[in-house]
């Protein structure tokens, strides 16, 4: 069994939880997830399953979609609702400076992960050293993250509900938090729902959770999405039994190779698939070349540069 599953994950349990779950029911201990959910959070969780997870790198870039709920007037040591009060006052903002404050964030920003997180310090996540009472100095971790949309949904203060779509590594705790800084009022993440990751959606996402484990490895099966189709938008290259073979020795294209097989238009540089006639995925591979260049290399120049190897077939 290789691809990927979308899981609806619940509220209360760890991304881990879920990967160890599907382990147990399906008996593979080859199985990943593609971007941790706080276990306060629900919705999208991406789970790749043997082969795919050669593929889990290749998602970096991946938009999430969230629907998020942040309380006015609450800070925590963790900046959610599961964490210490470390400081309490009644919000005095109104609607509109609260909608003006979250259009702050669109775009390109530097964010300071949280305390309570997975982030390493010296080979360790944050949160072991926070539960030990030790204090890191967490600024030199910053990183810079890029919000791409946030769009209010209602305000019923103190509570604020809002989508934002972001890149791979936000912290929406962390917009919250300081989003509550810059309101003077204080502010903390309350409720969390990932929308969507990349392609994959909510709509699509399989509920396990109090299901038997024969029946979640039937809805598992059911919804296994073939590594090929995970990758819509990489342009496709079909391979026949001799490159095939080739690349799952090891060996990289040349031009020689690639004679008489479909080029799509691809500029220096481009990712690119070479899948079977039925759709098997064997290789990723980034382009060396432009494809109006590649008819005038010589027969031993490499084309593309073999970036994974899969073994579908």
């Amino acid at each position: 069994m290789n691809g990927f599953v979308v899981i609806d994950k619940p509220a209360g349990m760890t991304s881990h939880d879920v990967v160890a779950g599907i382990r147990r029911v399906l008996g593979i201990r080859k199985v990943g997830h593609t971007g941790t959910l706080d276990p306060l959070a629900t919705g999208v969780l991406l789970v790749g399953i043997n082969e795919a997870t050669k593929l889990i790198p290749f998602f970096d870039r991946h938009r999430k979609d969230y629907l998020a709920t942040m309380h006015l007037g609450v800070e925590t040591d963790t900046l959610d609702r599961q964490g210490r009060i470390i400081a309490q006052q009644t919000p005095s903002v109104t609607p509109d400076e609260v909608a003006a404050v979250l259009k702050t964030f669109v775009g390109e920003i530097t964010q300071i992960p949280p305390r309570y997180s997975a982030v390493k310090f010296q080979g360790r996540p944050l949160y072991a050293w926070a539960r030990k009472g030790i204090d890191i100095d967490i600024e030199p971790l910053s990183r810079t993250v890029e919000i791409y949309s946030m769009t209010v949904d209602r305000i019923d203060l103190p509570d604020v509900v809002f989508r934002v779509s972001c890149s791979r590594g936000t912290y929406v705790r962390s917009i919250c938090a300081d989003a509550g800084k810059k309101l003077g009022c204080g502010a903390c993440l309350t409720e969390l729902r990932r929308m969507a990751d990349g392609p994959f959606m909510e709509k699509s996402a399989l509920q396990l959770n109090g299901l038997t484990p024969e029946r979640q490895r039937q809805m598992i099966e059911a919804g296994l999405i073939r590594l090929t189709d995970t990758l819509p938008g990489l342009p496709a290259i079909t391979v026949d039994a001799t490159l095939m073979a080739r690349l799952k020795t090891g060996g990289q294209p040349t031009a020689d190779n690639l004679r008489g097989h479909d080029i799509p238009f691809l500029a220096g540089g481009d990712m690119v698939k070479f899948i079977t006639a039925g759709r098997d995925l064997v290789a990723v591979a980034r382009t060396l070349y432009a494809s109006q260049e590649m008819p005038t290399m010589t027969e031993k120049t490499r084309i593309f540069e073999i970036l994974r190897v899969f073994n579908e077939v």
